[in-house]
């Protein structure tokens, strides 16, 4: 079988879409099937092309065995709206058109961003091949959640072409069961979707010890470190993180922000006024070093902004802490929320409320109990989201196209 899979991440991008996608196509090639990525220069998220690699119109790589084309676009940072639209588009566009010409028994487009699954669309109607819509977030709803568009004709006209890729793609493969129920709320036949979650690299992400050398680079030695590792984007509610964290009197907490985003210089300039201590923000690392990083941290912060929107949402970063034993403060309420309760993987905070952020912070620093059972449930969390197990269950949905 050939896989032509489109999308707008990939390494060496290190976002959870790009690793998602990677890791999958890494399975499937052990499996001894074909697989073609059809990408752009990587730039995420500051619209800088990163160094070794140009905006060329068409250049093709070797990926560990993945076979990745990459198209030009407009880029841009990740910021400005009509700006980003350029730039999904115009990928979109290149990626239909270099799409139509690759060997392909299925293809797979995946959102975000929208536009791409365009592309799946329209090359899977001139090659009359079967194609699947990756469902990672809900767009347009998103957007209308994050102020970056308000409801109007041009929502509307979005919304019916969104259903209409729903209703025609042979497979929807679906992160989050509240995906799943909302596509069948809206007439989505269930037959067609498949929820295959996100999860984590066991092999790449295990129990070990605090990294003693970056450790003491980093000025942390005898400090609770509570890490976020991800994008610093307008849905991850830093901002109220950073405003919070002013209130904490305990000297021997302190945070670590590491990664990059359109809200950084936001947050940075927050914690500068506030005349903050305990918090530190590096630059974006590579994925070969997450784990020596979350080695040092004692909590991982997952948070959201508080939206109906993102109930449906779960955190990536909640896979990867779990497989290295690093309980999960959790500050997104839905099916994220769920999935932690269940297995006891580490504590929940109501977002956006500041009382509740900092008593769970303090029971995770204080009670060694719980954080020690919280331990255990991050053990049995990564035992069942393994992604060997997640990207197999994939391939029999494609194999059966």
């Amino acid at each position: 079988m050939r896989i032509l899979f489109i999308t707008d991440n990939f390494p060496p991008e290190v976002n959870a879409p790009a690793t998602r996608t990677y890791e999958h196509c890494m399975e499937w090639i052990k499996e001894g099937i074909e697989v073609q990525v059809i990408t752009c220069a990587p730039n995420f998220p500051h619209g800088d092309v990163y160094e070794g690699y140009k905006n060329k119109l068409y250049q093709k790589e070797d990926i560990d065995g993945i076979e990745v084309i990459r198209v030009w676009s407009y880029i841009s940072a990740n910021t400005g709206f009509v700006k980003r639209i350029l730039d999904y588009f115009s990928f979109a566009f290149m990626a239909f058109w270099v799409g139509l010409f690759q060997r392909h028994d299925v293809i797979i487009a995946t959102s975000p961003q929208f536009f791409t699954t365009w592309a799946g669309w329209g090359i899977s109607k001139i090659r009359r091949t079967p194609w699947v819509f990756e469902l990672r977030d809900l767009w347009p709803e998103s957007i209308l959640t994050l102020g970056a568009m308000k409801e109007g004709r041009a929502i509307e006209i979005l919304k019916k072409i969104e259903l209409g890729l729903y209703k025609d793609a042979d497979k929807i493969v679906a992160v989050t069961k509240a995906f799943k129920d909302h596509l069948l709320k809206r007439g989505i036949d269930a037959k067609k979707i498949e929820v295959i979650t996100n999860g984590c690299n066991v092999d790449l992400y295990s129990p070990r010890k605090k990294d003693d050398v970056l450790l003491r680079s980093l000025g942390l030695e005898n400090k609770f470190v509570i890490g976020y590792i991800g994008t610093h984007g307008m849905a991850h509610n830093l901002d109220f993180v950073v405003t919070t964290i002013s209130k904490i009197e305990d000297k021997d907490i302190y945070f670590l922000f590491i990664g990059d985003g359109s809200m950084k210089s936001k947050i940075v300039e927050m914690a500068s006024e506030l005349s903050l201590k305990n918090i530190r923000f590096l630059d974006p690392i590579g994925k070969a070093e997450v784990p020596r990083y979350l080695s040092v941290i004692d909590v991982s912060l997952a948070p959201l902004i508080k939206s109906d929107t993102f109930k449906t949402v779960i955190p990536s970063k909640i896979f990867e802490a779990s497989a290295m034993q690093r309980p999960t403060l959790l500050g997104v309420e839905g099916e994220a929320y769920d999935i932690i309760k269940k297995y006891n993987a580490g504590l929940c905070y109501e977002p956006e409320n500041e009382k509740d952020f900092i008593d769970k912070v303090m029971i995770l620093k204080s009670d060694k109990s719980v954080y020690d059972s919280c331990q255990v449930g991050c053990k049995l969390l990564a035992d069942d989201y393994d992604r060997k197990h997640l990207a197999k269950k994939m391939l029999n949905v494609l194999e059966s196209l």
